[in-house]
């Protein structure tokens, strides 16, 4: 089963600038990563809410929500599960070591991308 929101990956034309607006609203910086280049991490102060992951945009990219990623205990099987559901444009499980998470990828029916993560650790 799918469970609660995960994070939320923001595409900024300054990941810098949008990770310092968002401590300016409580967030604080869980880390720094060298994923899609740079990459930071932000989690609310309080402790309830999902994180945000914000990169900066690159090629062709636009500033936007990328995706929004839910947490799950089963990887495999949910991923099985999307597709005996004929849920469109899986991607995956496959893992990301920068991230030390594995994730699988799907489509909503208006092409919009939707992420489930499981932690590795």
């Amino acid at each position: 089963m799918i469970g609660e929101i995960d994070h939320i990956e923001i595409e900024a034309s300054d990941a810098s600038e949008m990770a310092d607006f968002l401590k300016k609203l409580g967030y604080e910086e869980h880390r720094e990563t060298e994923h899609h280049g740079q990459s930071f991490e932000l989690v609310p102060g309080d402790g309830d809410g999902p994180l945000f992951e914000i990169h900066t945009v690159e090629g062709e990219e636009v500033p936007g929500i990328n995706h929004i990623a839910f947490a799950v205990d089963n990887i495999e099987e949910l991923t099985e599960d999307l597709e005996e559901k004929e849920v469109d444009s899986i991607v995956g499980p496959y893992h990301v070591e920068k991230t030390g998470r594995t994730i699988t990828n799907f489509r909503d029916p208006d092409g919009r991308r939707f992420q489930v993560v499981q932690d590795d650790e």
